[in-house]
């Protein structure tokens, strides 16, 4: 078995918490602690919170969208196979490092997606950006965190309260979706997206998107 090899450290900008980016032969794993937060193995999930996003979009001619969360880049890319040549994607990284790290030891798990023409990367709390747009996306697809209840970073409750939910509908387009990615499930969350006025869908999905793994949670929240 070949060991795991610790490639790299990078503190959570308003956290006392360490990311570690690991690597074991062509496997890359980004962990907080004891959890592993992704696996270069597993994207399943992650890539259907763009599909399926994407589906209730498909007739927008010119979409905008904004990802919140880099991560291995899994959503990214899955965004960009199903998004036409006219889409804006506008992806922000509270953390520098995970750029960093994309663009440099896991750049063939990325291969050329951030060099898209389509692509805008921020490094800068999406958060901020939900709350100084108004009417601005077709989609907002959050992959912050393990969900809706905060692991690595507290400031990020404030994305999925009732405040944060106000501000990513009036960030949306009508018509437009807000998508979120759990670990798992969450009925407060969905209680708290249809008070905020979305008409809500719940997905289980798997973990390696191939019928095995962990089941994670996508919520499908459109606005109207």
């Amino acid at each position: 078995m070949i060991p795991w090899e610790k490639l790299d450290t990078a503190r959570i900008p308003g956290s006392d918490e360490e990311l570690r980016l690991m690597r074991r032969g062509k496997e890359f794993s980004i962990k907080l602690g004891s959890n592993e937060l992704m696996n270069s193995r597993l994207s399943g999930s992650e890539a259907a919170l763009a599909t399926l996003a994407a589906k209730q979009i498909e007739k927008v001619a010119k979409p905008v969208i904004l990802i919140g969360g880099l991560g291995m880049g899994f959503t990214l890319r899955a965004a960009l196979a199903v998004l036409g040549p006219k889409a804006t994607i506008i992806v922000s990284e509270l953390v520098p490092a995970v750029v960093a790290w994309a663009r440099g030891p896991m750049a063939e798990v990325f291969g050329d997606s951030l060099d898209d023409l389509r692509v805008t990367v921020r490094e800068i709390d999406v958060g901020e950006i939900i709350r100084a747009q108004r009417s601005a996306f077709d989609a907002i697809l959050l992959d912050v965190d393990n969900g809706p209840e905060g692991l690595t970073r507290k400031g990020n409750d404030a994305l999925y309260d009732v405040s944060g939910l106000a501000a990513a509908r009036a960030a949306l387009r009508r018509g437009g979706v807000l998508a979120v990615w759990s670990s798992g499930p969450n009925p407060a969350f969905t209680k708290r997206l249809r008070s905020a006025d979305f008409d809500v869908s719940e997905v289980n999905v798997r973990a390696t998107g191939r019928g095995g793994g962990a089941r994670h949670m996508i919520w499908i929240a459109r606005k109207i």
